[in-house]
């Protein structure tokens, strides 16, 4: 989970983003022919509601699937539960390679952990992670609320005053509440969470300064809030300083490598899947990775393309996995309230 213990899988993601346009080695035109899939029409399931940045680059994926595979890509929305609404949906469809999810890891690897799924659904068991998409920064960032100059006021206000400093998140069991959880853990500093249903009315709350502190997926509209003063850029989770924000440190560089997380999202099948589908599908999320609307819009919003083989995909599911089930044991992921009322 840090910056410089990557897990192999993880690793060998991030290098595969470095080279994608190698990934179209074997020409479109070859790899089509003769092929009995895609027959029909793709359902894009994504696992969280309408106009965040992760609907945006599904969207997006979709339409550059449907000119590659030469058939209907579209999206639906189905979010509620942290995803895990959207992952169950996509369980319980034909495993024929015709419904995907578009999700970040977590309602696999940490939502499992924290409640228990409805019904006999088993999320490692019933999904395929097919290919990763992209990794999305995390800010975290004062609002009006927050009094103090930097980060290292924040976690001595925390340990001062006990509970008193208000953290939101976008919800339960996100990249974001992770973060939390490890300043947490790491500082000794006890935080007030706040979980929110998704990222719109966390952000409307923390410009009204109903809380201290938020950590969110770093996108156009924030950076916008940071530029104009409404937010003050704390930290980033990220490997690096963020060209739009070269003053807010990793939070790596400040001492909390194991908060240093970004959220990694990518496309999941149900399992049983065909092997050659998933692959067909893998190959064409790195040519659609490579150049065009897609990876302009990635750029403009700080993501990273993330790239990498079936398997590489299935084993950072299975690290993530770990990792979150240690923290979980460990008690240092918890909700301490609801979203503070109007």
């Amino acid at each position: 989970m840090t910056a410089g213990d990557i897990p192999a899988a993880r690793r060998r993601l991030l290098r595969a983003a470095a080279v994608l346009p190698l990934a179209g080695g074997v020409p479109r035109a070859a790899a089509m022919a003769g092929r009995t899939w895609p027959a029909r029409g793709i359902r894009v399931v994504v696992v969280y509601p309408p106009g965040g940045v992760s609907d945006t680059i599904a969207r997006l994926l979709a339409e550059a699937l449907s000119r590659d595979l030469g058939v209907p890509a579209w999206v639906e929305n189905k979010g509620g539960a942290g995803g895990s609404v959207g992952m169950e949906t996509v369980a319980r469809a034909a495993p024929d390679g015709y419904t995907l999810a578009f999700s970040a890891l977590t309602p696999l690897t940490l939502n499992p952990l924290l409640s228990r799924p409805s019904g006999e659904y088993d999320p490692l068991r019933e999904i395929a992670p097919v290919a990763a998409v992209m990794r999305t920064p995390v800010l975290v960032a004062g609002t009006p609320a927050f009094t103090g100059r930097d980060f290292a006021d924040l976690v001595d206000e925390a340990r001062r005053h006990p509970g008193a400093i208000r953290w939101a998140s976008s919800g339960v069991a996100t990249t974001g509440h992770m973060v939390m959880a490890q300043v947490a853990a790491a500082s000794g500093a006890r935080i007030t969470h706040i979980p929110y249903h998704g990222g719109g009315p966390q952000l409307n709350d923390a410009l009204g300064g109903r809380f201290e502190v938020l950590s969110t997926n770093v996108a156009a509209l924030q950076l916008d809030y940071v530029r104009t003063g409404r937010l003050k850029a704390l930290a980033v989770g990220a490997p690096a300083r963020l060209g739009a924000l070269p003053d807010a440190p990793t939070l790596e560089e400040l001492g909390y490598p194991q908060a240093n997380l970004m959220s990694l999202f990518g496309l999941f099948a149900p399992a049983g899947t065909p092997r050659p589908v998933q692959e067909s599908i893998n190959a064409a999320v790195h040519r659609a990775l490579v150049g065009g609307q897609l990876a302009e819009r990635l750029e403009s919003a700080y993501n990273l393309p993330a790239a990498g083989s079936v398997a590489d995909f299935r084993v950072a599911v299975r690290d993530d996995y770990e990792a979150n089930r240690r923290l979980v044991k460990a008690g240092a992921l918890r909700s301490d309230r609801t979203p503070a009322a109007p």
